[in-house]
């Protein structure tokens, strides 16, 4: 193979809320960071653990906007993306470097309840209601001949 390939996929929880930074051309950035965990038992002493390490997550425009109206702390989300190093400098001059993943697609896996939202209607509400379905129609099987393919 001679290509390369920059892809990290990842399922944690957030650590905390998404920070926002809007720019003067109208794009934006969202920043979080993202625990992920891997639980092992000891071999030593028989006991779980649990390790954490924290990821720094980078969206970009309208999906950092998505994430910071829908994410909260605690959430769980996948991302995919991309490993990206970078080297700035502190107020003191010193360099410094950061990893990043810069965030190319997102799915959030914490479902939300809606205290707005109407409750769930009771069996008897339901069978009251007329039906508006159309009746299933039987059709003949079709063979393997009428298979476009």
């Amino acid at each position: 193979m001679s290509g390369t390939l920059n892809k990290v996929m990842l399922i944690g929880h957030l650590g905390d809320e998404v920070k926002m930074h809007y720019f003067e051309g109208g794009g934006c950035v969202g920043r979080f960071p993202l625990a992920t965990n891997e639980t092992y038992t000891s071999k030593q002493t028989n006991e779980r653990v649990t390790n954490t390490d924290w990821h720094n997550i980078v969206v970009r425009n309208k999906a950092a906007e998505i994430c910071e109206k829908y994410l909260t702390k605690g959430d769980k989300v996948y991302v995919e993306g991309r490993i990206k190093n970078r080297k700035w400098q502190d107020d003191s001059g010193n360099d410094r470097y950061s990893t990043e993943i810069q965030v190319s697609d997102f799915r959030f896996l914490s479902t939300k309840r809606d205290p707005e939202a109407a409750p769930p209607e009771s069996s008897t509400q339901q069978q009251t209601k007329p039906n508006t379905e159309k009746p299933a129609t039987s059709k003949p099987v079709s063979s393997d001949d009428d298979l476009p393919f």
